[in-house]
This record gives structure tokens, sequence and C-alpha cells, in this order.
């Protein structure tokens, strides 16, 4: 798309984002034709939404599509296992013609009759099994974004359909995009954060001047501006270079920058 359908397209997702959450959202974008944008070009279609999502801040299934893109697998509707929290690992093993899984879901594996998942073989890389949701055992991760749906996703020996084959895209291909994703996703919630403290500073006044003055608060929202630029640089970096080490240091870079970004600007507000 050239310069001026990518901001028409940039303002309907942005619309999207601010009315819409869920299953809601979900439906928008793909009225939108954002699938369609991510399985022509990746990494402009993740740098469109994340940031939105981020800011709204809305919840979405968009991860598993971007999952499955990252595998190749632009022709598969349903949802994605996801790798369970704090591993890269792919979320499942392989054995025979049954699959055992240690992994996470986003809201659309609860309401989903199926779920992909990528199981690893031993000494034969990965393969794409399908499993039903029946036979999966889903529990409610409560302790990080009770809006957003996540559940643990377990099961033991599950019978699964392996006609799939093995992906298009190696399983690491697939990790960078989804953690370019999830960093532009924080990036835009730190960057909301900046707004909103920028913006009271510059209306409070005290002692007869903006707040926005105090050097302390200066100092603050200076602090939050290079953390958040600097985790910005590492995931253009990762944009355009996609890499294993690349993708990973662009996420922890942006994780500790929202975590600067809350630390400042809830003390500036």
């Amino acid at each position: 798309m050239d310069v001026s359908e990518a901001e028409l397209f940039e303002r309907s997702v942005r619309r999207a984002t601010e009315r819409h959450s869920g299953d809601a959202l979900d439906d928008a974008l793909t009225e939108l034709g954002w699938p369609d944008a991510l399985a022509a070009d990746p990494h402009t279609a993740v740098s469109v939404l994340f940031p939105l999502l981020g800011a709204a801040p809305a919840a979405s299934s968009a991860l598993d599509q971007v999952v499955s893109t990252g595998l190749g697998m632009r022709d598969i509707a349903d949802p994605m296992v996801l790798p369970a929290l704090g591993s890269w690992a792919a979320p499942a093993v392989v054995a025979g013609d049954r699959v055992s899984i240690r992994g996470l879901g986003t809201a659309a594996v609860r309401r989903g009759a199926r779920a992909v998942v990528v199981a690893g073989r031993d000494g034969d890389g990965t393969t794409v099994a399908m499993v039903a949701t029946s036979d999966l055992t889903l529990r409610p991760v409560r302790g990080i974004d009770p809006d957003f749906g996540l559940v643990e996703v377990t099961a033991e020996a599950v019978d699964t359909d392996l006609s799939l084959g093995a992906p298009s895209n190696p399983w690491g291909a697939a990790v960078v995009l989804a953690q370019v994703a999830l960093s532009a996703e924080i990036l835009g919630a730190a960057r909301a954060m900046l707004a909103l403290a920028r913006e009271h500073a510059l209306d409070r006044i005290q002692f007869d001047q903006p707040i926005a003055k105090f050097q302390a608060v200066r100092h603050r929202l200076a602090e939050t501006l290079v953390a958040i630029e600097t985790a910005d640089g590492a995931v253009q970096a990762a944009r355009e270079e996609p890499s294993r080490e690349l993708a990973a240091v662009a996420k922890a870079l942006a994780g500790r920058g929202a975590l600067t970004a809350s630390r400042h600007c809830q003390q500036v507000l």
C-alpha cells in the first residue's frame, strides 16, 4: 500500500482499537482487512496494530494470527497455542500420533472447537498438529490482565491430526515476529502513560506555574522518554534484521521501558 493508503488504514485500525475490545475488535479487524495486511507485509501490519492495542488498551487474539503467519501458515483460521509463560520453546511434544501440551492461549482458544499447536519431534524439527479444544485443560491466568482472557493450556498424550505437516517457516521465525509484536504493544502502553503524565504536568498548576517547569518532574518525564526511545530503536532493528537475539533484547528493553514509564508517570500524576 502507498503512503496515503497506509495512513487511512492506520486511522481505521486506531478507531477500531479505541471503540472495541475482545471478540468485537477481532471482528472489526477482520472487516478492515488486517489479516490480509498481515499476510502481505507482516512487520508493517504488526507495527500498525500492536502499538494501538497497547495504547488503547484493548484485547484481541491478533497474536494467534501473528504466530501462524510467522510459521508461514496463512490459511489457518483456528487459534494457536502459544508458548508457556517464560518460555520460547514450542508448546507441545509429539509421540506417535499423540501430543502433550504445556502452553498458553488467548481467549480465542476458549471459544474455538479446535486449536493449532506446534509440537517438537526428537531430533526432527517441529510439526503442526490440530487438537480438539475439548481435549485440553484450560485454566484462566488471572494475575496478568483478566480482560485479555489468557488461559494456561495443558494436555497429556491427546489424539491429534498431524496432517498439517511441518510449518513452512521454522519455529524461531514465529517467535521473532511475536516478540516484535509484543514489544510494540508494550511500548504503545508506555507512550500512552507518558502522554497522560505530560498532559497533566502542563495542566497542573502549583505555586502559580505548571508543574512541568519543576526540575524533578522534567527529569522523570525525560528519563521515561529516553527509556521508550531506546527500546523503540531495538524494536525497529529487530524488525529490519530479524533474529532471535535481537528480538529478545527488544522485548526485554520494552519491558524495562514500560516499568520506567509506569514508575515515573505514576509519580508525576
